[in-house]
């Protein structure tokens, strides 16, 4: 049995930026999702019309990954993402400012394009640097910052909101602190070897970004990568965006009780994202994600129709186990089916396509609450993704452990 080798100075650095980018990029949109009935309270507009606070965003993310992913490809990960921070914290702060909805619609706009870049960047940076064969464990710690993010940022409400009685403005003021860390951490990280040497090859061969997004093989993957993003997108968006309010204004429980089954459904997020990344390199990267959305099925009754806390609480735990365990597999899964020359721009655009495809749950979700119930909005909403996902995956292709800089990822089309 091998040892395993440590991670360098330079890889912990570089990986522990991309975690907490990511992590405090998903704590400022959650806080939309936590306090925007609150929001609505204080601006005078009702819940539907809010909800596209959360659709803009979403919206506008492919234009962030398409602008910093481009800038990465041709200039190098560091400088662009480093941009992508400063940008997308400056605008969440400035959100505490918001004297209307109008105002605060345009700021999660601009936030949008910050936060469309960050994941690309970030999870090109970091997997690049990371050994292959343990890809799929820090795939899944990485993907979780997301969910450490949204369980911050629910601990942050309980704190601010909730036990000092504090309005929303200040959860979006204090979130400025955090996301310079990540700053200072990011600028002591060295350029990604993989990516300067892709250059020199591209540059020998007389290659052009444009000559290696057109080749068949490549457009191919995208679309279905696409189409794949977006029936992820609409799982984990589909199980959590309207959740804290189903919790609230459907099963009637206190903001206090509601952010504490966040919470613990974020803790258990974190576990699965963690396990099934670290299985996926043994059990591979499609099989490991078609048997979370396969164990997720039959959760989806605890979820949705249960009504006593204790219940919620449990379905909810085990929903974002498995929702999250597909999700830890993604950082590696996409970043190995791009290919080398335009990893910056790959999984990030087709990321955030889907996203933005995808960015319409919210309204629906609630529209169909306000029509029939919310746990027939979720199941209706959640049960044919899952059953999609698990075709789509199978029908796809995986390329665990190919060597950046070298073999090319889209070997296994």
């Amino acid at each position: 049995m091998s040892k395993t080798v440590p991670l360098t100075s330079d890889q912990r650095s570089a990986f522990f930026a991309a975690f907490l980018g990511w992590t405090m990029d998903a704590f400022d949109y959650f806080l939309v999702v936590l306090v925007y009935a609150e929001i609505a309270h204080d601006f005078g507009t009702s819940l539907t019309k809010m909800a596209f606070l959360t659709t803009v965003t979403l919206l506008m993310r492919p234009v962030g990954a398409l602008l910093f992913g481009l800038w990465a490809d041709r200039r190098g990960r560091r400088i662009p993402l480093m941009v992508c921070v400063t940008f997308y914290s400056a605008v969440g702060f400035a959100c505490a400012f918001a004297p209307d909805f109008a105002v605060l619609l345009v700021l999660r706009l601009l936030y949008g394009i910050g936060m469309g870049g960050e994941w690309g960047l970030g999870a090109a940076l970091a997997m690049e640097k990371i050994p292959p064969e343990r890809r799929g464990f820090f795939s899944g710690v990485l993907q979780e910052g997301y969910s450490l993010g949204y369980l911050i940022a629910s601990l942050a409400f309980l704190l601010i909101h909730s036990a000092l009685g504090l309005s929303w403005r200040w959860l979006f003021a204090v979130s400025l602190l955090p996301a310079l860390i990540s700053l200072i951490i990011r600028s002591r990280v060295v350029e990604s070897e993989v990516w300067q040497q892709t250059r020199e090859k591209m540059k020998a061969s007389r290659t052009s970004i444009r000559d290696v997004f057109l080749d068949r093989r490549i457009v191919r993957r995208f679309f279905y990568l696409v189409a794949l993003m977006t029936l992820f997108n609409w799982m984990s968006h589909g199980t959590q965006d309207i959740y804290p309010t189903f919790l609230k204004q459907g099963a009637h429980l206190s903001a206090s009780a509601a952010s504490w089954i966040v919470v613990v459904y974020n803790c258990g997020a974190i576990l699965g994202g963690m396990f099934f990344g670290s299985l996926s390199e043994k059990a591979g990267r499609r099989r490991t994600i078609m048997l979370c959305t396969l164990l997720a099925l039959p959760i989806v009754p605890i979820f949705a129709w249960s009504t006593s806390a204790g219940m919620l609480c449990l379905g909810s735990f085990l929903m974002q186990v498995m929702v999250q365990g597909a999700w830890g597999i993604i950082p590696a899964h996409l970043t190995e089916l791009s290919p080398d020359a335009i990893r910056g721009f790959y999984p990030g655009v087709t990321y955030q396509l889907g996203n933005c495809i995808a960015a319409f749950n919210l309204p629906i979700q609630q529209a169909l609450a306000a029509k029939h119930g919310y746990p027939f909005a979720l199941a209706v909403t959640i049960v044919p993704v899952l059953l999609l996902i698990t075709f789509v995956t199978w029908r796809g292709a995986e390329a665990k452990g190919v060597q950046f800089g070298g073999q090319r990822a889209a070997q296994a089309a």
